[in-house]
């Protein structure tokens, strides 16, 4: 179904220790298929937002549905997402391709 929502990002908010509010009451909605751009400027919490989606920061309070199902609290490898970085630190001989490929290549081997 093209319709369908894949991704949801219901009242998501992250307060650090510190009191910073990096995240506040974000709410998104990602169709199956749809091509997304977060834009904003420095410190508005485009990559914490993110880092919540991949499982390297946990929210401070909300929710992130897969599938109508709650991620949030799984850890990074159990997660149905991926990251590249933008730097070539992890495998400066690959290729971009290359470097999406071994993950996904690693995820079907340890299945």
């Amino acid at each position: 179904m093209k319709n369908e929502i894949f991704i949801q990002i219901k009242n998501i908010r992250k307060e650090y220790s510190d009191g910073n509010v990096a995240v506040n009451n974000i709410n998104l909605e990602i169709k199956k298929g749809e091509f997304v751009t977060i834009l904003g400027p420095s410190g508005c919490g485009k990559t914490t937002l993110l880092k919540m989606l991949g499982g390297f920061e946990l929210p401070t309070s909300g929710k992130i549905l897969v599938k109508n199902i709650d991620i949030k609290d799984l850890p990074v490898q159990r997660r149905p997402t991926a990251t590249v970085f933008q730097d070539y630190a992890l495998f400066p001989n690959m290729n971009v391709e290359k470097n999406i490929l071994y993950g996904l290549k690693e995820t079907r081997i340890n299945k």
